[in-house]
Order: structure tokens, then C-alpha cells, then sequence
């Protein structure tokens, strides 16, 4: 289980650039997008036109309001069929800005990670952004599959995450709060980028203090405890993709990957702005 989790995390960022880089922006401004519209349309526009409740139910932890505020008229500016093309085009012009198809043992990551992709593909049940965008046909340029592949795989693992988080009663902020508390990504950036008010976020703090799951701004032990349980469970359910792999096939992929992610965060591709 955890090479399976070191080889998504360590490729990860091939996928998680799509969400930061400016030719995404830009593509989605040309087509009438601006601001976190380009996001939510282009990750769902996989569903079709998908609405702002489906949104909200499948990408969970966003504030509902801020959400239907963003999609509000997006599919009357444009199809989803454009925005997705508009995603992959600038999924491929940032990952090839990143030199990611010169890297050496490119075609071996390839084979690994669209294996892993194919199989979880025979898993869609109750995966529903997974299963939309599995329906998806594969790109013919060998960048775009990599992204895609590892698209799939990060949608497989996410839904599964969602899953494990509404069995134990964890809501879509109360997530975010738990993971503000463990450090490991600033609250500052939770905060602007899932736009819940301020007082919400203090009143759910509270209801987590209330419910042992906080100490002060910290998880407490109970706190630690349930996020292991929940991150253990999330990579268990994420383990049928790498089946096809082996513990070997696991090994290898979790090994060649780190060069992609790092040539990833060198070229800039993560950053915010």
C-alpha cells in the first residue's frame, strides 16, 4: 500500500499543475471563463453541463454559494466539449514547457501509470467525477496520456476520499480544517481557495473542539487519529488500480516518478498567481 501511494503522490504533480498554470487561464479567459470559473467548469466539464449542485456534491469541500457564483452563465459562454479541449491543449503546452516528454524512462512511466488508469477504469462504481472522466476517449499524444492517466487516477483516489470522509461524518469544511490544523498546508491558502466565510470557519473550529478533534488551532490525539484512519482507508480503496502493477510494477513506477514531479515544481508549474 504505501509504495502504491508513493507512486501517485511522487507523479501527482504532473496532474495537480492543470489547476495553477497561466495557459490554462488564458485558454479558459479566450472562451469567457475568468476566475475560479475556468476550474470548476473544466474539471466537471467532463459530466457534460454540469450544474452547480453536482459540483458541489462531487468536489465537495468548496463553499456552495462560491460555487454557484462561479459557474453562474458558464455554460451559456461555452460548451464543455471546447473547455475540455482547452485543458488538454494546456495540460500539453505546460507539461512540454516542463520538458516532461524529454526526461529519461518517459515511455516506461507511461506504460506503468496508464496500466494502473486502465484498471482502475474497470472499477467506476460510486467514483462518479472518476467515472466521467474514464468515459473520456485517450489522447493520442503521449504527454496528454501521461496527464490524462494520472488525471484518472488522482479522480479515483479523490472520490474514494470523499467516501471515507461522509462515512465518518466529516464534512467538506470540517476537512479542510482538520487538514489547516495538521501544518501541512497553509490556512491563508484553504481559506482563499475553498472562499468559506469567516465565521463559518470559527464556528465549525468550534464544532470540532466540541467533538475532540481539535485542541486549540492543533488536532488533538483524537484529531491525529481519525486523519491517519481516514488517509489509510482513502489509500486502501485507491489500491485496485495498482493491481495490474504487483508489488514490483509498484516499486518501479514509485521510483521513476520523482524526476517528473520535481521537473514539475522546477519549471514553476505549481506556482500560485
Amino acid at each position: 500500500m504505501k509504495t502504491a501511494h508513493a507512486a501517485w503522490r511522487r507523479l501527482e504533480p504532473v496532474h495537480g499543475m492543470i489547476y495553477f498554470v497561466p495557459e490554462a487561464r488564458r485558454r479558459y479567459a479566450d472562451l469567457g471563463l475568468s476566475g475560479r470559473a475556468g476550474y470548476f467548469a473544466s474539471r466537471s466539464a467532463a459530466f457534460g453541463r454540469a450544474s452547480a449542485e453536482l459540483i458541489i456534491s462531487t468536489f465537495y469541500n468548496f463553499n456552495p454559494e462560491w460555487v454557484r457564483q462561479s459557474v453562474d452563465g458558464a455554460w451559456d459562454a461555452t460548451t464543455p466539449q471546447q473547455v475540455l479541449d482547452a485543458r488538454y491543449a494546456a495540460a500539453g503546452e505546460a507539461l512540454r514547457r516542463a520538458g516532461i516528454h524529454e526526461l529519461a524512462h518517459f515511455a516506461e512511466v507511461l506504460t506503468l501509470v496508464r496500466r494502473a488508469a486502465e484498471t482502475a477504469c474497470e472499477h467506476p462504481q460510486g467514483r462518479p467525477l472518476f467515472a466521467a472522466h474514464a468515459a473520456l476517449p485517450w489522447p493520442e499524444e503521449p504527454v496528454l496520456q501521461l496527464w490524462h492517466a494520472q488525471t484518472l487516477l488522482r479522480e479515483f483516489r479523490g472520490d474514494a476520499h470523499v467516501a471515507c470522509l461522509l462515512s465518518e461524518g466529516v464534512g467538506g469544511l470540517e476537512a479542510l480544517i482538520l487538514h489547516a490544523a495538521t501544518g501541512e498546508i497553509p490556512v491563508d491558502f484553504l481559506k482563499a481557495s475553498r472562499a468559506w466565510p469567516e465565521e463559518k470557519w470559527a464556528e465549525t473550529e468550534e464544532h470540532l473542539r466540541k467533538r475532540g478533534l481539535l485542541d486549540g488551532d492543533s488536532l488533538s490525539p483524537e484529531g491525529v487519529l481519525l486523519r491517519r484512519h481516514i488517509e489509510d482507508r482513502t489509500d486502501r480503496l485507491a489500491l485496485p488500480a495498482y493491481a495490474a502493477l504487483g508489488d514490483a510494477g509498484c516499486e518501479r513506477l514509485a521510483e521513476l516518478a520523482s524526476p517528473f514531479g520535481r521537473a514539475v515544481v522546477e519549471a514553476g508549474l505549481l506556482k500560485l498567481g
